[in-house]
């Protein structure tokens, strides 16, 4: 039997309903709307696209969105400058720097300067660190996405054994952490394996839930995972054939019991969520809870 479909495209569509009544009563009962800063520095077309996504985001659910776009030669010290003056804008709850930049700025350095309060994409240090302890103000976007695709589907993780493939700090170290936390939606015994690990296939064949962010497509056969696995696939690549992921989709399926399909998987879960943590600063900085 064929796997079911985990489909971020609609899951998404529920969270957004749930983020325009929560900025609704904000604006009613607070006179409070939740605004976004987004910085785009040079002309990198999936950048532009990536961006583009989220105005438009934004635009849907009622959030005031600031598009700052620099030239690809903007110097270190100006992008610097423009963060310490959104990090100071009341109307500005949450930032974000989009990524790749350009080589001559040095990208830890700038998402240092972030307010860890504005930090909604959970990337600065300070947030990281509370992710570990357990007590985060803000998770990370595409493992938040992750996470509630699994709550949402009714997958339980409780007492599972997680295999994440890949350890970016964007996706496979955040995922592992949130998910072995003793927390609803986690709970899980969590192995990671990376280009380092020999005979990944041993690892993944083992997995209730495997979590896919390799960055290679199609890394994951269907003779690497058991029946009945959840598989939750967060690569993007394009080939001539079209957008694939980093799983084997039309073999995996036939064994999985659940699996993401790509596009329309992860991938619209990762913006919705950036949306959440903006109305959540907002609300913070508005000092309510």
């Amino acid at each position: 039997m064929a796997a079911t479909l985990i489909k971020g495209s609609e899951i998404s569509k529920q969270i957004k309903e749930e983020i325009k009544q929560e900025i609704a009563k904000l604006k009613e009962k607070h006179n409070i709307i939740p605004g976004l800063a987004t910085i785009l520095i040079g002309d990198d077309e999936a950048s532009k696209v990536y961006v583009g996504q989220k105005e438009k985001t934004c635009k849907e659910l009622g959030i005031y969105s600031e598009r700052i776009d620099l030239p690809g030669n903007t110097v270190e010290k100006d992008l610097l400058s423009l963060i310490e003056r959104l990090n100071k804008d009341p109307k500005i709850h949450g930032i974000l720097v989009q990524l790749p930049l350009p080589r001559h700025i040095d990208e830890k350095k700038v998402l240092y300067a972030i307010d860890p309060d504005k930090d909604v994409d959970a990337f600065h240090p300070v947030n990281v660190g509370k992710l570990m302890l357990g007590y985060p103000v803000f998770l990370p976007c595409t493992p938040h996405g992750i996470q509630e695709l699994l709550i949402r589907s009714g997958i339980e993780t409780d007492g599972t054994e997680v295999v994440v493939v890949g350890r970016s700090n964007i996706v496979g170290k955040p995922i592992a952490n949130m998910l072995f936390q003793k927390k609803k939606g986690a709970n899980a015994t969590v192995t990671i394996c990376h280009t380092g690990t020999k005979d990944i296939a041993s690892h993944t064949r083992r997995a209730d839930i495997l979590i896919v962010a390799a960055g290679k497509p199609k890394a994951v056969t269907a003779d690497m995972v058991k029946e009945g696995v959840v598989v939750i696939d967060v690569g993007v690549n394009r080939l001539e054939t079209g957008l694939v992921g980093d799983v084997d989709f039309e073999a995996v399926k036939e064994k999985a019991k659940a699996i993401t399909p790509v596009p329309g998987g992860v991938g619209p879960m990762t913006i919705v969520m950036l949306m959440s943590n903006t109305v959540q600063s907002a609300k913070m900085h508005g000092g309510i809870k």
